[in-house]
């Protein structure tokens, strides 16, 4: 019943599904293109291509000659776009033999026009070298967030794992520490119904004495069916009838209920409901369990004086409240006062309080301990107003 607070962030994190980033379909395909030896080959008689193209074209049409020159941009920048600076590198120097001959041989007489036509194919080789630094950068980076990507989920998927794990380490470990308390409580009736038995056994007692074992024996089985009671009811709550329920009416039925008990002897009882208060949706029979189970609690650590039970609601919340006027808990016992078999009392069974905080936690809503105002403790529970049955 204890609370986790150290988990609630690590378990809302691996709750939710992490966001993986796949390659895209464009990076997929740009793999398989630069593993392709088509593209390579296909760069390799672009350039062949144009390079030829200048011998058939006559050499006094100069416009055509300028186009071919220009569409050595594509098979540079492809080449770079593809393969980086150094494919780009390697396509500018195979355009360079495969051109420089023709140009030579074809603008000899022209100095100007080679020198230009030179000059353009150098400023694309350039292009091509810049195009392919900016690409093969951007694809280190790209390979780096998918490495960074792949690890997160690796992490990710341990953490969850490694949650897993604590989760059932602690489920254990409350089985463990439940059924070693369980056994704890049994152990003490039992021991007293078997010595009351090994009396009567003997034979030997007085009738006073008889009276006595089997007034034992009446005590401890009744004491150990409460306590197996109460445990099944712990263990095995049943799940709540949610309908419209009146509060105020829930809190006289209790302050009647906690009125006839022993303990109400010498304790008065105050009721604050706020005006107005609306009904909410829950189980009237589980909610009236809870606040007498709390009234109860409050009347015996009070002896003597007032038991307050107060109700509002504020943005959508329902506040309940029993305030005792007793010693209060010492502040090792507050963190475990929800805990089965955790109880101050002589003859108290421990389960009081984990059960009402399982039935409010059903609910959707928290039971927890304060301080009150002046002196004693507060109980509070905090539902919602508008739960809705599952």
């Amino acid at each position: 019943m204890t609370s986790r607070p150290e988990w609630d962030g690590l378990e809302m994190f691996a709750a939710r599904p992490f966001p993986a980033v796949p390659p895209s379909d464009g990076t997929r395909l740009e793999r398989r293109v630069r593993k392709s030896p088509w593209p390579k080959l296909a760069i390799v008689l672009a350039i062949a291509t144009l390079a030829a193209a200048h011998w058939y074209v006559p050499r006094s049409n100069k416009n055509i000659h300028n186009l071919i020159y220009h569409l050595d941009f594509l098979p540079l920048v492809s080449a770079g776009m593809l393969y980086g600076w150094r494919g780009a590198g390697v396509a500018a120097l195979l355009a360079a033999a495969v051109q420089g001959p023709v140009t030579w041989m074809l603008w000899r007489h022209d100095v100007v026009y080679a020198v230009d036509q030179v000059g353009e194919t150098a400023v694309f080789s350039a292009a091509g070298l810049i195009v392919g630094a900016f690409a093969a950068r951007e694809r280190r980076h790209r390979e780096k967030i998918e490495q960074t990507t792949a690890e997160l989920e690796r992490v990710y998927t341990e953490l969850r794992e490694n949650l897993d794990k604590l989760r059932k380490a602690e489920r254990m470990a409350a089985v463990a520490q439940l059924s070693a308390s369980l056994a704890h409580e049994i152990r003490n009736p039992l021991a007293s119904i078997s010595g009351a038995a090994g009396i009567l056994k003997r034979g030997h007692g007085t009738k006073e004495n008889v009276d006595d074992c089997l007034e034992i024996i009446d005590l401890e089985s009744q004491r150990l069916n409460k306590l197996l009671a109460n445990f099944l009811t712990f263990a095995r709550p049943r799940a709540p009838r949610f309908q419209p329920t009146d509060v105020e009416a829930v809190i006289d039925s209790v302050i009647a209920l906690a009125g006839h008990n022993p303990a109400a002897e010498g304790i008065r009882f105050e009721k604050r409901v706020e005006a107005g208060l609306p009904e909410i949706q829950c189980d009237p029979e589980q909610m009236k369990q809870v606040l007498l189970n709390l009234a109860i609690n409050a009347m015996e650590a009070t002896v003597k004086g007032r038991v307050t039970l107060t109700a509002s609601a504020r943005n959508g919340t329902a506040t309940l409240t029993v305030v005792d006027e007793g010693a209060g808990f010492a502040p090792d016992q507050r963190d475990r006062i929800f805990d089965p078999f955790f109880t101050t009392k002589e003859h108290g069974t421990g389960l009081g309080l984990a059960i009402a905080a399982k039935i409010v936690e059903q609910h959707g809503g928290v039971l927890r301990a304060e301080s009150a105002p002046v002196r004693g403790v507060a109980m509070v529970v905090e539902l919602p107003v508008d739960r809705k049955p599952a």
